[in-house]
């Protein structure tokens, strides 16, 4: 009988995954790493152990809590802040899910003597043809999660297990509710976990010491100066709402420019391109290719893009560059381009200013 370590947040998805491998005959145990801890001493989204520790008790198998507070402050929290201060958009999660849930999972995978950690991620492990493991996207694409895991490493993949990859939410709560679980109607979050009320600004306004940037100007192509932006941190690219300011027509952020402390705006059809380069790579289901052999592959620039046809060719040491097939609107510095072939993940990298 394998062992292995589910990590449950709280939520419905990892309590219906520790009971799926239960079932399956799988010796399981739950783990809850503790991320975050609010002003009132409330946990976050992603670590709500109450009701981790009640779904554990219900199901039936052992439940342990880690501390990685300070972890997540210094390799999540401060780089987040520190993006949005340099005029990029950063997206949490994905770094998260290498450097932090993964990372930990495995080390305590080990000190408990398992020999996999699963996850409630809507995707699956396949190991190709090719000796190399990948994360394929799940049966039902509204709930498709391949893009927030390109990062992991071989490695971690290798002792992965993701059991909810053909199963819809509607299934996960039926499941969870014909078996007694307390969390079978519990409402998804859609906010980042460590921000709950959504308020980035106010919350990196809160969080730190350093200086902030400044107010500056509204511009579009030609120069003209449009307004008064309150600071670059708290805009991104492609953002058309609470931009204060009113031109009789809409208008969208197509770039942040922190060494200007500019934004530009342009009507919505300016904020599509053809080319963006990307960097801090990781390859998945192939190796990383060489310099000047470029290969074709659908590109998403945001976790609810549908993804596009693109050339993707490796320009340098980490730095790729991706030429579309299609314009794409609004790919934001900060965000990740995750490279598909059909349904499998083969990389990804962060979009360059």
């Amino acid at each position: 009988m394998s062992k292995v370590l589910v990590g449950m947040s709280g939520g419905v998805d990892s309590a219906v995954a520790a009971l799926l491998l239960k079932e399956e005959g799988y010796d399981v145990e739950g783990v809850t790493l503790r991320t975050w801890t609010g002003d009132k001493g409330e946990d976050s989204r992603c670590c709500e152990i109450d009701d981790a520790r009640e779904t554990a008790r219900r199901i039936g198998i052992p439940y342990h809590v880690f501390n990685r507070v300070p972890d997540f402050e210094e390799k999540v929290v401060r780089p987040f802040i520190d993006d949005y201060l340099r005029g990029v958009t950063p997206n949490p999660c994905v770094i998260c899910n290498r450097v932090i849930k993964w990372e930990y999972l495995l080390y305590y995978a080990e000190v408990l003597e398992a020999d996999y950690v699963a996850t409630g991620h809507y995707a699956s492990v396949t190991k190709l043809d090719n000796g190399r493991y990948t994360v394929c996207k799940a049966q039902h694409a509204e709930k498709d999660q391949t893009y927030m895991l390109y990062r992991l490493t071989q490695e971690q993949l290798e002792k992965t297990l993701m059991p909810l990859g053909k199963y819809s939410k509607g299934e996960v709560r039926d499941i969870a509710g014909k078996a007694g679980l307390n969390v079978a109607s519990k409402p998804d979050s859609q906010e980042i976990c460590f921000v709950p009320d959504g308020s980035y600004a106010d919350f990196i306004r809160e969080q730190t010491d350093k200086e902030l940037p400044p107010e500056g100007n509204f511009v579009d192509e030609e120069g003209n100066i449009l307004g008064t932006h309150k600071g670059i941190f708290r805009y991104t690219v492609g953002q058309r709402k609470r931009l204060g300011i009113a031109l009789g027509y809409p208008v969208y952020i197509k770039e942040i420019r922190p060494d200007k402390n500019e934004i530009l705006l342009v009507k919505d059809d300016d904020t599509f391109c053809r080319e963006i380069f990307c960097s801090d790579l990781n390859f998945m289901g192939i190796p990383e290719p060489e310099k000047g052999k470029p290969f074709r592959c659908q590109v998403k620039v945001r976790y609810r893009h549908p993804g596009q046809y693109a050339t993707v060719e490796m320009t340098g040491e980490d730095r790729a560059r991706i030429v579309f097939e299609e314009p794409v609107r609004a790919a934001t510095p900060g965000q990740s381009a995750v490279f598909y072939d059909r349904d499998c993940l083969m990389g990804g990298g962060i979009i360059s200013i």
